[in-house]
């Protein structure tokens, strides 16, 4: 979710030097209803490694490849732009 989040939200903006979203209410994420259900179970994994280092960075091409075999466009700048999308391959 973390993932789709950053491709399709995923601006940070700043004023004055200071970064303007300091928490989840002003930094927009993926709600629940904007979500595909999931039909894959999960299971815990021991591991040395943070949960959070990798597995949701793999989602961003994910997500921008597909948009690429839909419509030819390759986008080359995030968050996704909805007007990019619209623009003449």
């Amino acid at each position: 979710m973390f993932g789709i989040t950053a491709a399709l939200y995923g601006n940070i903006t700043l004023k004055e030097g200071r970064v303007e979203q300091t928490n989840f209410d002003s930094y927009q994420i993926l709600r629940m209803n904007e979500a595909r259900p999931s039909r894959s179970t999960s299971s815990r994994v021991r591991s040395r490694r943070a949960a959070w280092a990798k597995p949701d960075l793999a989602i961003v091409p994910a997500v921008t490849n597909a948009i690429f075999a839909a419509t030819g466009k390759r986008l080359r700048k995030l968050p996704i732009d909805s007007n990019a999308l619209k623009q003449p391959v």
